[in-house]
């Protein structure tokens, strides 16, 4: 999972970061994009480290990109950030953060600032939208194997631009699956899941704001404290959990940015658990277990005959495996089972 993080310059991106990932913030302005790999908390990891007690604990990732702070002041402001724009459609999610809170001189606009990134966005997928007419509209005039595929991408395109131009984001026009494969590879911005993460004051971390008016219900929306998050993330686990407790937060800022980063990707944990590797493994909701097992090693899903399956609650409850079978709550899955969230497994194999 690629997590691009976008921002205006001084939203406090980068200090929002350097929270998640539990490393030192340097003030650099790095103009160029630095790539951060962030490890998802998950407690049911800690849990497991107690009963196996493993040579070796690994969690699940994030590739997260500091993308450098955007500016749409003027034509070569705006130049420049939408080819700095151009070298992130790789990602597989939007991380939007705003500067909600005042001081320095400058006035925290949060929803005017969400407004300018989107329609900054929605421009860089316009221009993307009419170089693909330009090439299909030359290369359909050409008979070849893929002169169908290419008037419906064409067909697909034009439909595209109408909607940018109606000024809606492009997952709204698309209706199939098989559109969505034609231009999925393209890596249009408005398509992408998108996590609007508000930076708010010290004072009032939790501030929730109203952004009906500006995108849809289904993003995801978080409020933090950059600079807050940033001191907790410093800090020993004692220390931080007091620190908490006095601030009146229940839990850290990665906490909350990973869960909104795996419901706007539909991600779900399972694990592999034992005395040499504890692991969790992040894979799509509706993941059957052959793809699941392919997720670990291409020749597990090969040689796939069976996984044996518990979930982390039953083995919680019961206290170990030998429990979870006697109670009968071992279960041996096939290729189509679809895997649940907290599922650990042991797959077996013949390759």
């Amino acid at each position: 999972m690629k997590a691009a993080f976008l921002g205006l310059t001084g939203s406090g991106k980068s200090t929002l970061l350097a929270a998640v990932s539990g490393r030192k913030y340097s003030n650099s302005g790095a103009a160029q994009i630095e790539e951060i790999v962030v490890p998802v908390p998950d407690d049911r990891l800690d849990w497991l480290y107690d009963l196996y007690k493993p040579k070796k604990t690994v969690r699940a990732t994030i590739d997260c990109l500091d993308v450098p702070g955007l500016s749409f002041a003027d034509d070569h402001t705006r130049a420049s950030a939408r080819k700095t724009l151009g070298n992130v459609r790789t990602a597989d999610l939007l991380v939007l953060v705003v500067r909600a809170h005042g001081g320095g001189g400058v006035k925290a606009e949060p929803l005017k600032d969400i407004a300018d990134l989107m329609t900054e966005l929605l421009l860089a997928d316009l221009e993307l939208v009419e170089t693909r007419i330009e090439n299909l509209q030359k290369q359909i005039t050409k008979p070849s194997k893929e002169q169908a595929k290419q008037k419906a991408e064409l067909d697909l395109q034009i439909k595209l631009r109408q909607t940018i131009e109606s000024e809606k984001p492009l997952k709204i026009a698309i209706k199939t699956a098989d559109e969505l494969e034609l231009v999925k590879p393209l890596g249009f911005f408005t398509l992408k899941p998108l996590v609007v993460v508000f930076n708010t004051a010290e004072d009032n971390p939790a501030q929730v704001f109203e952004t009906a008016d500006i995108i849809d219900s289904s993003v995801q929306t978080i409020s933090v404290c950059a600079e807050i998050e940033y001191e907790i993330s410093q800090l020993d686990a004692e220390s931080k959990n007091e620190f908490m407790k006095d601030m009146g937060l229940a839990e850290p800022a990665a906490n909350k940015f990973v869960r909104s980063c795996y419901s706007a990707l539909g991600l779900i944990n399972f694990f592999t658990a034992g005395e040499d590797e504890n692991r969790a493994w992040s894979i799509p909701l509706g993941t059957a277990a052959l793809d699941a097992a392919g997720k670990i090693h291409s020749d597990i899903k090969r040689g796939f005959i069976r996984a044996e399956t518990m979930s982390y609650s039953d083995l919680k409850h019961l206290g170990d495996e030998k429990a979870v079978k006697a109670a009968g709550k071992m279960r041996l899955e096939g290729k189509t089972y679809i895997v649940q969230d907290g599922d650990i497994m042991n797959f077996r194999f013949n390759v």
